[in-house]
């Protein structure tokens, strides 16, 4: 198993956690990003930098993701792509996405862009609490 982090959205709080998961459990962890990110020095964290673009990180997690590894994402495109490679997708709030869920997830998410488009502001996601870290923490441990 490999874990595969999408990192250019994923808040600090839940790279500290991954990072201190790669080292206690030996397990490669790899941040995807289009700029470089500080990482703690580890055998067994890597960065890997991608070029600006539209889904250049996306597409790069997708082309070396494994079946069995895991990646972390809050972006449903991606996480269906993973999951169709026998992936598994856990979000930074600590819910995991399967191929039972993702199609739900889909529908939602186009139905909430046309909405947008359309003029409705729905306003962005609550700010990450102690307990969605406690719940990523949580569903991290049972996945690795």
């Amino acid at each position: 198993m490999q874990i595969w982090i999408d990192a250019d959205a994923c808040p600090n709080g839940i790279k500290e956690i991954l990072f201190r998961a790669a080292d206690r459990k030996k397990i490669i962890t790899t941040l995807v990003a289009n700029q470089p990110l500080k990482i703690p020095p580890s055998p067994f964290i890597k960065m890997r930098c991608v070029p600006k673009g539209f889904d250049v990180a996306d597409n790069e997690i997708v082309e070396q993701v494994q079946a069995g590894d895991l990646v972390i994402t809050s972006d449903i495109p991606l996480a269906s792509d993973v999951l169709n490679k026998q992936a598994n997708v856990l979000t930074p709030r600590g819910e995991r996405y399967t191929l039972d869920t993702i199609k739900e997830r889909l529908v939602m998410r186009d139905f909430m862009e046309t909405m947008r488009a359309s003029g409705v502001q729905s306003g962005g996601p609550a700010a990450l609490s102690n307990k969605d870290k406690e719940r990523f923490a949580n569903q991290l441990g049972q996945l690795i």
